[in-house]
């Protein structure tokens, strides 16, 4: 989306901010939580307000994530680390981690998954949902990513794409059944825990939804993270 090369497509949160001037949001779609997330996992040898000086992995995959642990170290646990760039995938995380340098990772997606359920084997003490300890700091939701068209993209041609997304995604809230054996085989991670993942997630994008977004944005732009920006979504008017 950043080259231009595509003109529909699910982008990072941060991304959106950081460009909005060349984007539009589609209208109700979005990957978020009202609470546990259980895909972005803060995994700690101590308690989080401990780790002020040690090193923190944090993983390459996800920039909104990482963004909303630095706001929750500087708002919530009042402690700052300092912050590793590393790679946290599930293959990984396969063999013990014995590094003592790292006291603490950031972990997305399946990896976080299988360390959470205990299907890789853990040496942290401490576990952290970050969209759950959002829900508590702010008591809104929390948007990972929305789904954005290109200003330039063709309006009815954007808006038959997002027509299209929108039934996708109410059937897959009919047969997340299937999508979680589907996700169980292709990733190892165990069915229950799929089950539970992707019932939990939210795929609309609210008016509560927005508020989480918005707080989000204020946020970092407080902290000089992003720019000052606004929403603007894909309309046929």
């Amino acid at each position: 989306m950043a080259d231009g090369t595509l003109d529909v497509s699910v982008v990072s949160a941060v991304e959106y901010a950081r460009d909005w001037e060349r984007y539009l949001l589609l209208p109700d779609l979005a990957i978020s939580c009202d609470g546990p997330v259980r895909s972005v996992m803060l995994f700690s040898r101590q308690p989080a307000e401990e780790l002020g000086g040690r090193q923190v992995l944090v993983s390459r995959s996800s920039m909104t994530s990482v963004h909303l642990l630095e706001l929750l170290f500087d708002n919530v646990w009042k402690t700052r680390p300092v912050f590793v760039a590393g790679d946290a995938e599930a293959s990984d995380l396969r063999e013990p981690d014995t590094d003592a340098s790292v006291a603490a990772r950031l972990v997305i997606g399946d990896a976080a998954l299988m360390l959470g359920t205990g299907a890789i084997a853990s040496p942290y003490a401490h576990v952290y949902d970050l969209g759950l300890e959002w829900k508590k700091w702010t008591g809104l939701p929390f948007v990972f990513a929305v789904w954005v068209a290109q200003r330039t993209a063709d309006t009815q041609q954007a808006l038959a794409v997002h027509g299209s997304l929108i039934e996708s995604r109410n059937w897959g809230l009919k047969h997340l059944g299937v999508l979680a054996q589907q996700a169980h085989e292709t990733t190892g991670v165990p069915l229950a825990a799929c089950n539970e993942y992707l019932s939990g997630l939210d795929y609309g994008l609210s008016y509560p939804h927005l508020g989480g977004l918005t707080e989000f944005y204020r946020r970092l732009t407080l902290a000089g993270k992003i720019a000052p920006g606004r929403l603007a979504f894909l309309s046929a008017a």
